[in-house]
């Protein structure tokens, strides 16, 4: 699956929007390389429990997170119909496991509302921030929050 980047005006952001059950989240598309369909992971031993494994992609190891278990919710259960989001977050290169891939969002800050105070302090500690367009609520997240630079040296 392959999206054309169009050029974008002044303040304005580019996101990939996605599901997990019933809500949608949303990550900067600056951070997306590419998105594949789901390949069962290689478990590691003594990983965190938000781990699903490891795949080669293209000869390289690419570490698998269940996005799911590691925002605190319940753990995926994959199939052929979930897809891995390869994202690059600081240095390293991660599968994001989701449900599935919804939109592309062009935003600016404005359309930004803060996280609510009533959230959890999982949920503020890794959201951005919250999307209210056509009907829908997106959750802006913040990958280098979900994957700190000292934790991802570890994976």
């Amino acid at each position: 699956m392959s999206y054309a980047v169009k050029s974008l005006k002044d303040g304005d952001r580019e996101l990939i929007a996605f599901r997990i059950g019933d809500q949608e989240f949303c990550v900067n598309v600056m951070s997306v390389r590419e998105i594949r369909g789901w390949t069962p992971a290689t478990a590691m031993p003594h990983s965190p429990a938000y781990m699903k494994g490891v795949i080669n992609l293209r000869g390289a190891v690419l570490p698998i997170v269940d996005l799911s278990a590691r925002l605190g919710m319940p753990a995926t259960v994959p199939t052929a119909r979930h897809v891995i989001i390869v994202a690059q977050v600081y240095r390293k290169v991660v599968g994001l496991l989701v449900d599935a891939v919804s939109d592309i969002l062009t935003v600016t800050e404005d359309n930004v509302q803060p996280t609510p105070e009533i959230a959890s302090e999982m949920q503020r500690q890794f959201a951005r921030g919250v999307l209210a367009i056509d009907k829908r609520m997106i959750c802006l997240l913040e990958l280098e929050a979900i994957f700190p630079e000292s934790e991802s040296e570890a994976a």
